[in-house]
Formats: structure tokens, C-alpha cells, sequence
């Protein structure tokens, strides 16, 4: 990834916001009594909010994501090294944030923003962190939001809907005012980065894209269509992270060009103009082909723009990483049906057959791979950076293509056999199920470490053991049976523990890496299945809390999608409100201890063992592409994006379920056999007969 895209954030009206100011502007000329009614309207007012994590950086094409040397980034580098290695009802309020464009006086937009800070607890005796980060400690107006207040029985998801709804919009007017264009957003300092020049990539306006659809914000997104149409230009000498170009920008362009059919009022107002997103993805897919151009067909890690030659990493001796390289097949099939290019279908699926013709051990891939030979770089393996979204693009595809590719099933009922097999352990006392690493390959130690970017997988088995069904639909299946059952007990437990990661810190947050106690010898899942011992009391010494280990350089939070996305697939699937009830929970907590007090967004934080938590001065894209999205989903009717009519990429980023036989697009490549070891069985070639010497 490279970086991200702020915008100028106006002074972003939450709902909050837009009660203080229509009570303060009607008693502008009393300052005490705009105040208390500035207090009324919050106490009134049911706010949450979140943030997001993941952003690009375009120095260095390569991804800087080890946790070996995380603890070296403090937040204010040039370039930041996040990686993402990841029609219903809508919201009532139409005009939300209007009123600063009609009502502007300075007067009354100071004395707006200084009662909602105040009563927010930003100003007087320790209400306020000094770098620019609520420190949560307030007495009313947000407290049902922030302090965890008593929750009524008839909880009304709409409105906490509306309450993600608003905290976007607070995001989306502080990058508007403060960095639009920006690919990189900094809310505290207001300020924002190009990652190219000249004018940036809008990375951030493109990723956001389908989230103002899905939020029904029509005049953000006229706003963002305006730039598109009129600045974004990808003709610069700038390399570009092959995977992170393709989740968020194709990925998001393809969304919207997707969405804008299907949801009621997102065509542009002239019919010529709706071929806008994909004419811009299809640009920027031909110019991303050119990473494809290596000797084994597995894509450079980087490509320059302008030229569209593919680069190799600029680290790791060159290797790609393995998730990057297999995770821009959604997209690039989904082009291909669209404008019937063979080519787009057939380079992401070359790489496919390569990395699968190194018969990697029970499905379980290394998390490198070199671009010019096609072979693996080392042997570590685990589900967190550089190998997670090689896992869920397995059944994505799979479910892509209207189920018309098994042998992306297969691979994945291979892989998750062998995450059962070499990778699930757990915790000492609680039994927490750990998805764990492997770091000198399968036959070496476990490490019982788990990123926040493996919580992606509790929903990819839920959706796996479904096809996209909820639960009660599957079950009455001919095709539902001891296994799936299985995996929705798995789903469950590992969805526990990732909430653990969250609840065992003082914040509320989870952190960048968790370490976990084990047994010694560990205690396998493949030796016996346990349930948890622990329902995650919130006791400050609750005994399960001894089984979690955060440790100083792995304390911070990006902002990250990853539980919040399961939590949707899990709610979906199941339809067990405990995880709509964790989600609010981790809404508000996001809220709490992220949002920056001059109202210009929110921010990613450097340790969360402490409260207040100290700032990183980041709003990642994928907060409001993915995290911020995912919130909104997990409180929505289940009828906005239906999980058996579309597949999510990565990023986030919805794209629908296609007939692929209609453009006569087939998969073109054969496993080769296994034994039953799980060895390649390659055909022996016949030796060819000598012509005798005349």
C-alpha cells in the first residue's frame, strides 16, 4: 500500500453537530444559554463513531509490515508503511453538514465547535490529551456513546446506523476541507501528502467511492465524481504497489461503476457520463498489466505508472509477497466480464496455477514468492501479513463466478484442512482458539501470535461453510452436514477471540499484534476441539485477560477492518445479536479514543494499554472504505448487499456475482494430482527416441 487520499474535512456535522448548531443559532447572543442547550441536545443525541487503518506508502512499492521492526514507526514518517495485507433502507438525514454553507458566520461555527468540545469533555480540568485526541472522560451529551451507559432492551439499529453514518461524514468534511486530493490525511495537524505528483491519485476519494453510495451521500459524491472526471490521471512516473492499486483504486472505481445500477440515484445526471469509473479502471488495469510481464506470470510487486513497467520488491531479495500477488483476481475477472478482455481473466489466473503447481504443504502457502522463477522464497506461514487475503480469495473466487469454478473450492477445503492441521492451538487457561504462525514452516515451532489482520477469518469460514446463506437457509441443505457444523463452532470461537483482543485493553481497542499464552506442550485443535472457558468479563483483572500479551511495540491501533468485517459476516450468517452488540461496543470505544477534537476526523493511536492513548496523526483510507463500511452493514437491514448476490474484495469494495459462461470464461488451468501425502504427482514424460546416427 502506498498512502492515503484526505480531504479538506470541513468542520464535519455529526448529528450532534447539527443539534448544537440549530439550537446555538437560535441564541447567538446569549453565550450561557447556547452552552446549555448545546448540552440538552447532546444528552439527546445517541453518537458513535469510528476510525479507519490502512494506508499506502509510494516511496517504497514494498510492503514495510514485519512485525520485527513495527516498533520503529512512530506514525510521523514520510511515507507510512500500511499494508493492507486487506438496495435498502438509507440513512434520513439528506442534508446533514448543509448548514456550514448557508450559516457560516465565524461567530456562531466557533461558538458550535467550542460548546459540542466542551460538553465533549475537550476543554476544562483533563478533558483534553494535548495532541488532539478526546481522552473519553465526559458526564453527559455523547456518554451513552462513550462511557458505555445502561443499554435500553429495544436497541434501534437504525439509529446506530445513522450514528456510523455521521461519524463518516465527520471523517469525509475534514478531509474535503482540510486535504481533498490528498492521498495521504493527516486530522490533527490538518495537513495532507501526494504520494505522486503532480495532484496525487485521489486515493483516498476512490476508495471511499461505494461507501457514499451505500450511505446515500449524494452531494459528497457528486463532489468526488467532479474530481474524478476532472483531476485524477494516472500518467506519472510513480511505481505503485501492484496489490494496493488494484483492492482500492480498481476495486473502488468497479464498485461504483457496479453500484450506481443498483442503487436508486447514483447515475450521473447525463447518460454519457455513466461509463466514468469504468473507463478510468480499465486505464489503470491496462497500465497495472504490465506487472504481469515477469518470466513465471507472478506479478512484480511494483509497476511505474506512466510506462507500465512491473518493478521487483525493493526488499525481501526481491520476492513478491504471496497474498499480494493472489489477491487482484476478483478485480481483474470482474473487468474482464465487463468489457470481454480475455486478458485481464487470463494474467490473474496464470498466477493462480503457479503458486499452485509448488504443491505447497496441506494448502498452506509461504508468504513470499519470487516474481521471475515463480518458486517460494523461505517456508514461514501464517494468516497475517503477506499471507491472509490469499486464503479469502480462495472462496471468493470460488463464489465470484456463481460457484462455476470448483477448483477454487477445493483449495480452500484443502488450506482450511491444514490451518485445523498445523496453525489452531490454544490459550493456557481460557481456551481461547489462536490461529497461530508458523515462522521456520510447518515443521518447526508455533508461534502463538496472531496479527489483527487474521480476524478477517472467523466470517471467511462463515461464509464458506454458507455460500453466503444465513444459517438456517444452509441447514436445510442436502449439502449441509458434521463439517459444516463444524466450522460454525470454529467461526464462533475464533470470532471470541478476536472481541478478546479488543476487551483485554483498557481502551477498548485491540492491538497491532496479540501474543498469547500456551500450554507447554500446546494443546492442538487437531487433537481435540475445546470451547472457550471464558465469557469475556469486563472485570479489570477478569483471570481470562492473563491468556492475552500486548507488547509494547505491537501496542498500536490502526484503525483496522478486519474484526469488524467478521463481525458482519458473523451477524449475516448466524443472525446471534451478540455480534452487532460487539461491533456498537467497538464503535463506541473508536469513538471514544480516536476522534480528534478539532473536529477534522479521526486518528489512529500508539498504544492502547493506556487512556488516554497517544496520537499517530493518520486517517487510513480504509477507515472510510472499510471499517466505517463494515459498521454501517453490521447495523443495516440484511437486504443492502445480499452476501449470496455479491463478494466483497479486500478492500472492501462490493462486486456482483456473475454468469462468467455468458463471455465463455472458464477456468484454464488443471490442479496437477497430490498422493495421499499431499505430494505433486507430475506425469512422467516419455523420453523422445534418437534418430540413429546415418
Amino acid at each position: 500500500m502506498y498512502s492515503r487520499d484526505p480531504f479538506n474535512l470541513r468542520k464535519a456535522p455529526s448529528s450532534a453537530f447539527a443539534l448544537l448548531q440549530s439550537t446555538a443559532a437560535k441564541t447567538v447572543g446569549t453565550s450561557s444559554h447556547a452552552f446549555d442547550s448545546a448540552k440538552k441536545a447532546l444528552q439527546d443525541a445517541d453518537m458513535a463513531f469510528s476510525i479507519p487503518h490502512n494506508v499506502p506508502n509510494f516511496e517504497n512499492a514494498q510492503r514495510r509490515f514485519e512485525d520485527n521492526v513495527w516498533g520503529k514507526f512512530t506514525g510521523n514518517e514520510k511515507g507510512l508503511p500500511m499494508y493492507k495485507d486487506k438496495p435498502a433502507q438509507y440513512g434520513s438525514r439528506k442534508g446533514a453538514g448543509r448548514w456550514l454553507k448557508g450559516k457560516s458566520g465565524a461567530g456562531l461555527l466557533a461558538l458550535v465547535v467550542f460548546g459540542c468540545l466542551y460538553w465533549l469533555g475537550w476543554s476544562g480540568s483533563g478533558g483534553t490529551q494535548g495532541d488532539g485526541v478526546a481522552s473519553g472522560k465526559t458526564s453527559g451529551g455523547w456518554s451513552s456513546v462513550i462511557s458505555g451507559a445502561k443499554k435500553t432492551p429495544a436497541v434501534d439499529w437504525e439509529k446506530r446506523r445513522d450514528n456510523v453514518r455521521e461519524a463518516f461524514l465527520l471523517s469525509w468534511k475534514g478531509y474535503e476541507e482540510h486535504g481533498w486530493g490528498y492521498d495521504e490525511y493527516h486530522p490533527i495537524s490538518k495537513s495532507g501528502r501526494y504520494m505522486a505528483q503532480p495532484n496525487g491519485l485521489g486515493w483516498i476519494i476512490v476508495d471511499a467511492l461505494d461507501t457514499l453510495m451505500l450511505m446515500n451521500l449524494t452531494k459528497e459524491l457528486k463532489h468526488a465524481r467532479e474530481w474524478i472526471s476532472t483531476s485524477l490521471d494516472y500518467d506519472k512516473e510513480q511505481d505503485v504497489n501492484t496489490f494496493e492499486t488494484t483492492i482500492r483504486m480498481m476495486g473502488g472505481l468497479l464498485s461504483a461503476h457496479y453500484l450506481q445500477d443498483v442503487l436508486p440515484g447514483m447515475k450521473p445526471e447525463i447518460a454519457k457520463e455513466e461509463d466514468l469509473y469504468l473507463e478510468k479502471a480499465t486505464d489503470l488495469a491496462d497500465r497495472l498489466t504490465g506487472a504481469y510481464d515477469s518470466p513465471s506470470g507472478v506479478p512484480w510487486a511494483s509497476v511505474i505508472l506512466k510506462t507500465g513497467k512491473g518493478e521487483a520488491s525493493h526488499a525481501d531479495g526481491g520476492a513478491s509477497s504471496t497474498a499480494e500477488a493472489t489477491t487482484l483476481q476478483l478485480e481483474m475477472k470482474y473487468l474482464a466480464y465487463l468489457t470481454g478482455e480475455a486478458s485481464y481473466w487470463e494474467k490473474a489466473e496464470k498466477v493462480m496455477e503457479v503458486v499452485d503447481n509448488n504443491g505447497a504443504k496441506d494448502g498452506l502457502v509461504p508468504i513470499f514468492i519470487y516474481a521471475d522463477k515463480g518458486t517460494f522464497r523461505g517456508e514461514e506461514v501464517r494468516l497475517g501479513s503477506r499471507g491472509d487475503s490469499y486464503y479469502e480469495y480462495l472462496i471468493k473466487q470460488y463464489l465470484q463466478t456463481g460457484k462455476q469454478e470448483p477448483i477454487y473450492l477445493d483449495m480452500w477445503n484443502e488450506s482450511l484442512a491444514g490451518v485445523k492441521k498445523h496453525l489452531l492451538t490454544y490459550s493456557r487457561d481460557s481456551h481461547f482458539t489462536v490461529l497461530a504462525e508458523r515462522p521456520s514452516g510447518l515443521t518447526g515451532s508455533l508461534r502463538p501470535k496472531m496479527d489483527h489482520l487474521v480476524c478477517f477469518m472467523p466470517g471467511t469460514i462463515a461464509l464458506a461453510a454458507t455460500d453466503g446463506l444465513s444459517l438456517s437457509e444452509a441447514e436445510k441443505l442436502p449439502t449441509w452436514g458434521k463439517q459444516q457444523d463444524e466450522d460454525i463452532v470454529l467461526a464462533r470461537e475464533l470470532m471470541k477471540t478476536c472481541m478478546a483482543t479488543y476487551r483485554v485493553n483498557p481502551t477498548g481497542l485491540a492491538a497491532e499484534i496479540t501474543h498469547f499464552e500456551l500450554s507447554d506442550p500446546p494443546k492442538m485443535y487437531r487433537q481435540e476441539i475445546l470451547p472457550s472457558l471464558s465469557e469475556l468479563d469486563r472485570a479489570e483483572d477478569a483471570d481470562w485477560k492473563t491468556d492475552l500479551i500486548i507488547k509494547p511495540a505491537d501496542a498500536h491501533n490502526l484503525q483496522r477492518p478486519e474484526t469488524v468485517e467478521s463481525l458482519f459476516y458473523m451477524w449475516r450468517i448466524t443472525g446471534d445479536e451478540i455480534y452487532r452488540e460487539w461491533g456498537w461496543e467497538m464503535f463506541e470505544n473508536f469513538v471514544k479514543h480516536t476522534i480528534v477534537e478539532n473536529g477534522a476526523g479521526f486518528t489512529s493511536v500508539n498504544d492502547v494499554t493506556v487512556v488516554p492513548p497517544p496520537t499517530r496523526d493518520n486517517m487510513e483510507s480504509f477507515w472510510l472504505a472499510e471499517t466505517l463500511k463494515y459498521f454501517y452493514l453490521l447495523f443495516s437491514p440484511n437486504d443492502l448487499l445480499p452476501l449470496d448476490q455479491v463478494v466483497l474484495n479486500t478492500e472492501a469494495h462490493p462486486l456482483p456475482v456473475f454468469d462468467a459462461s455468458k463471455k465463455r470464461f472458464k477456468t484454464g488451468w488443471k490442479r496437477i494430482p497430490r498422493d495421499a501425502k499431499g505430494e505433486l504427482v507430475r506425469e512422467k514424460k516419455e523420453p523422445k527416441e534418437t534418430q540413429p546416427a546415418t
